[in-house]
């Protein structure tokens, strides 16, 4: 195996997790961030995000020497080999993606490198970006080197992130020469997993395809969930009778109150974006975007039509990050739930998350009451919200909502329960697509 001298931008949850797994296979990283706090905090072994395992291969690779962490950029783009470009590119106000974090790096890059280097975007961008990436080092280029751009989009899920890089079903990666598609297959070598070489624009694409088909998935399944409440089915049931196609598959098809995360509702508003502008209507990426925006609040909808106020009862949210296993609330159907609920004049919101109540104070630091445990939300309670299927919420028994509560009324946005226990514990119940 060749060592290659790679460094990464950006330590959020695409780049820091890709520099713990380079190094894990045996290549010297440097993790660059321009927040100073942040990077002494990884120097001491602390993850500064809550993902299984990270923080574990932090602290190893770190102590073996082969992972390391500044904000100097300057020194370290100056000897890399490989550039790995994992910083955000957060939704603008239309839908299109922000690149200008994408932009600061390349012109650092460009001002610092003293070597020929291979520079490889690994933040979701639109198609195209990288040959624009490509023009623009290669126009603010200080010294004489040599510089090639390369696409290679992350496949990773909050929660499993680490298992999903080390044991990806696939690496895409896209190249415009067979020299810096040599350099891409031997840094990943050591992963031995199947490499799919493509072009940078197909790079691009797949990246989007991918996460707006599992989008589309989603929210196909949801729209089904409420047809079902009309005419009598089950959802349940009816995903299962799907899954047995292998056309189909088993996975994605859960009805619920929607998707949330950094990608599904970024990805699928960029590639709709991008289709605009290039004069075609994407109908099912659309669609899917539609019925994902009414499907987060469908359970506040269900309960206003139920209560005549929610001013002056309890109101227990279980649940605040958009799934389990990650401490994100970006696009978490939570803020939108808990929004109206406030604006609909709830002034006793008591809400329990294993590792989510940190971020949602940074939303809401005094307008609801946190608590530790998820007896604490419901004693006393008159309604409940389940917005996260965390292990500690499903847990709880039928029982434990009659005995805690005051008045037994739950609303399941991830169909924790059997609709038949619940009724017989006596609970007022009230679940997606059942």
């Amino acid at each position: 195996m060749k060592q290659y001298n790679i460094v990464v931008a950006g330590t959020g949850y695409v780049g820091l997790v890709a520099g713990v797994c380079f190094a894990e296979k045996g290549h010297m990283v440097t993790c660059v961030d321009t927040d100073e706090n942040k990077v002494k905090l990884m120097e001491s072994g602390v993850c500064p995000i809550y993902e299984q395992d990270l923080e574990e291969l932090m602290q190893k690779n770190y102590k073996e020497g082969r992972l390391y962490y500044t904000t100097d950029y300057k020194s370290a783009y100056k000897n890399a080999d490989a550039i790995f470009i994992g910083v955000g590119t957060p939704e603008q106000p239309d839908g299109s993606a922000n690149l200008s974090y994408v932009a600061t790096v390349s012109r650092q890059i460009a001002e610092n490198i003293e070597k020929d280097c291979l520079v490889v975007v690994k933040s979701t961008v639109p198609i195209g970006t990288n040959d624009k990436v490509e023009q623009f080092i290669k126009d603010s280029l200080v010294h004489n080197v040599k510089v090639e751009v390369t696409s290679n989009p992350e496949f990773l899920a909050q929660g499993t992130a680490v298992r999903d890089t080390l044991q990806a079903k696939r690496i895409v990666i896209g190249t415009e020469s067979k020299e810096a598609e040599k350099i891409l297959k031997e840094i990943y070598e050591p992963f031995e997993l199947p490499i799919v070489s493509v072009n940078r624009r197909s790079a691009e694409m797949i990246k989007y395809a991918s996460n707006d088909f599992l989008a589309l998935k989603i929210s196909y399944m949801n729209d089904i969930a409420n047809l079902c409440e009309l005419v009598g089915a089950n959802i349940e049931d009816v995903a299962k009778g799907m899954s047995y196609d292998p056309r189909i598959g088993a996975k994605f098809l859960n009805a619920g109150i929607g998707y949330g995360g950094s990608c599904f509702p970024k990805d699928t508003k960029a590639l709709k974006y991008l289709a605009k502008q290039h004069g075609y209507k994407l109908k099912t990426v659309e669609a899917a975007v539609d019925v994902n925006a009414a499907q987060k609040v469908k359970l506040f909808k269900k309960a206003s039509d139920r209560m005549i106020t929610f001013h002056g009862l309890k109101v227990a949210v279980l649940g605040l990050t958009f799934k389990p296993g990650t401490d994100d609330l970006r696009e978490a159907p939570s803020l939108d739930n808990i929004k109206l609920l406030l604006e609909s004049g709830a002034d006793q919101i008591y809400a329990y998350d294993p590792v989510g109540e940190d971020n949602f104070k940074k939303k809401y630091p005094t307008e609801i009451n946190y608590v530790s445990t998820p007896e604490e939300a419901l004693k006393g309670a008159n309604i409940c919200f389940i917005f996260t299927e965390w292990n500690e919420i499903k847990q709880i028994k039928p029982e434990d909502y009659k005995k805690l509560m005051k008045t037994p009324l739950v609303y399941d946005g991830r169909n924790i329960y059997s609709i038949d226990e619940m009724k017989k514990g006596g609970i007022e119940y009230y679940s997606i697509g059942r």
